[in-house]
């Protein structure tokens, strides 16, 4: 049997082009979600010319009714998804005082809210109600900066919510983990390399069930 859909939500240069590039090659049609459509037209050639099937929908992770829309119109066009995969987040500096509040509502929507909606939305659409649902996380949400509160913050939450989320599913065929990345992607070190922090994803994607857990770290 052909593999399903591997949706992708947060696919830019680096690890989400990656993840991309990763599921394509092993024969899943992939759904590329992110806000940029020329970038986004760029990589669904670039995969198409190596004869992957591979498709751009522009959205917002921010904004629940634009995800659940380009969701929707993914699954519909590409069929029934074996695995969704939430890579989203903003590395910028900010406080744990001051700033604007519509910054940090912005940056939760994305980390936490965004997450919801699109485990929400995917997982009643798994193809014979079996999968994967991965989440990108990263070493602040162990190891939190007042550097970078706000996505500290985030990816803490995005933690929690992907461990109860793993929990409730528990039996039930569905794989639900998050990957904690704790340095930094493309600094050097093969192991945080895009290509290679990739293929993980799709190592979790194929484990089998007696190996599940919530949660991966990349030391």
């Amino acid at each position: 049997m052909a593999p399903g859909t591997a949706v992708i939500v947060g696919v830019g240069p680096g690890l989400g082009v990656a993840l991309a590039r990763a599921f394509a090659s092993a024969g899943h049609p992939v759904a590329m979600l992110a806000r940029d459509k020329a970038r986004l037209a760029a990589y669904a050639a670039d995969l198409a010319s190596a004869g992957r099937d591979a498709r751009g929908y522009a959205a917002d992770a921010a904004d629940p009714a634009s995800l659940r829309a380009a969701l929707r119109s993914a699954i519909s066009e590409l069929g029934p998804p074996d695995v969704l995969v939430y890579n989203v987040g903003v590395l910028r500096p900010d406080s744990p005082t001051g700033g604007d509040d519509q910054d940090w509502i912005k940056v939760t929507a994305m980390n936490v809210l965004g997450a919801r909606v699109a485990a929400d939305a995917v997982l009643p659409r798994l193809r014979n109600g079996r999968g994967s649902l991965l989440f990108t996380g990263g070493g602040y949400a162990v190891h939190p900066s007042r550097k970078f509160a706000s996505l500290s913050v985030g990816k803490a939450a995005l933690r929690a919510y992907v461990q109860v989320l793993h929990d409730q599913l528990a039996g039930t065929g569905v794989h639900a983990t998050s990957i904690t990345i704790t340095k930094e992607i493309g600094s050097g070190d093969p192991r945080f390399d895009p290509a290679a922090l990739a293929q993980a994803y799709l190592e979790l994607h194929n484990q089998p069930e007696t190996a599940w857990q919530h949660e991966l770290v990349r030391y």
